[in-house]
């Protein structure tokens, strides 16, 4: 969550006092984050902000995946409203007051995060949660709010509004999945959930339901007689790297904790992947088995010739042991294709390490 970082502003004393404690609160959540205050309030740990508030939106609104602006909601508006875009690429933009009394979702509450975001800092800093979008006020599931669970592209941003609207207003909304479709259902809340084996039949589905979203794997152009979400899944690959005498607890009980680091369901993952020097891991492979999932292996030249940003330091032990200096993030991003990136970075426990990937 929020893999490029948090910025936190603040512009007064009683502002930065709120700020530090909020970076308290996302430094415990493990969440990246930067708080920036004006250089005459300066007390270590935080960046100087000398700019106009207007003037660090400017500089920053795409550097981070969220800003919490500790401050009235007013200046905030009116920094970010000139970089406004979409609400599938803007940053999650939250308000504070100076007081940290209230936490507010302004912008991009759903897809961007801000929603979640208001709620991890209002119970770590004691205050009110405000969240004002129609779906979250009656405990509804939005579609964007589903696609950021799932890890799902929305092809047709415009469907957005008339498919929220029927689920606000009680209309019976159908959830479709075409083919082979990793979805976890049991994180949908609101829709009536078909398979069907391709896109003529899902076509076929809608027209019983007053509006609905098609997921499938591929990018596909259909014509509806109601609104309807066109969903992307996303392929998910996790890589693995473990010593020869881990066991399949350890295997399972890595993974598990990564999936939750991510806030990821197991059955949103599509393989695992490693390094071919594993494919007769007893451990790896009981371990596939356990979540019902295919195991790819990669050789050693293959993991080497890859050249990502997303890529933690090299490991010097592991580069003299099999001859690359790392395994488990090269594995995920190759297998998950071209334009993959990662979602979590390699983390270890018990000896093994464990990387999300998530293709395009």
């Amino acid at each position: 969550m929020f893999p490029r970082g948090i910025a936190v502003i603040a512009v007064t004393r009683q502002g930065v006092e709120t700020a530090i404690t909020i970076k308290q609160t996302l430094d415990t959540e493990g969440l990246k984050n930067s708080v920036f205050v004006p250089r005459k309030y300066y007390t270590g740990n935080v960046c100087n902000f000398v700019e106009k508030m207007g003037d660090f939106v400017k500089e920053n609104y795409c550097k981070f995946d969220a800003i919490v602006a500790v401050m009235a909601t007013g200046i905030t508006i009116r920094a970010v409203a000139p970089y406004l875009e979409s609400k599938l690429t803007d940053p999650a933009i939250v308000g504070v007051d100076a007081l940290g009394k209230f936490v507010i979702s302004l912008l991009s509450g759903h897809y961007g995060g801000a929603n979640d975001l208001t709620k991890i800092i209002a119970k770590g800093i004691g205050a009110t949660p405000v969240i004002t979008t129609a779906s979250d006020s009656m405990g509804k599931q939005s579609i964007d709010e589903l696609a950021k669970i799932l890890h799902l592209t929305i092809e047709n941003p415009k469907s957005l509004v008339p498919v929220n609207a029927a689920i606000v207003n009680g209309d019976r909304v159908v959830l479709v999945l075409v083919g082979d479709v990793k979805i976890p259902v049991d994180v949908v809340e609101g829709f009536e959930v078909k398979w069907v084996k391709n896109c003529d039949e899902a076509v076929e589905i809608v027209k019983c339901y007053d509006a609905g979203a098609v997921v499938t794997r591929e990018l596909v152009k259909l014509d509806f007689s109601k609104p309807v979400t066109l969903l992307r899944a996303r392929r998910i690959v996790v890589g693995l790297g473990c010593r020869k005498d881990s066991c399949c607890e350890h295997l399972v009980e890595a993974v598990n904790v990564a999936l939750k680091t991510v806030g990821l369901s197991a059955g949103r993952i599509d393989v695992f992947a490693s390094v071919d020097i594993k494919q007769d891991s007893a451990a790896m492979l009981n371990a596939a088995k356990l979540f019902n999932l295919p195991f790819e292996f990669l050789s050693v030249e293959v993991l080497r010739s890859l050249s990502h940003q997303d890529l933690s330091p090299d490991s010097k032990l592991v580069q003299e042991k099999i001859g690359v200096g790392g395994v488990c993030e090269r594995a995920a991003l190759i297998i998950a294709g071209k334009n993959s990136n990662l979602i979590l970075k390699k983390i270890c426990l018990n000896g093994v390490t464990v990387a999300i990937a998530e293709g395009k």
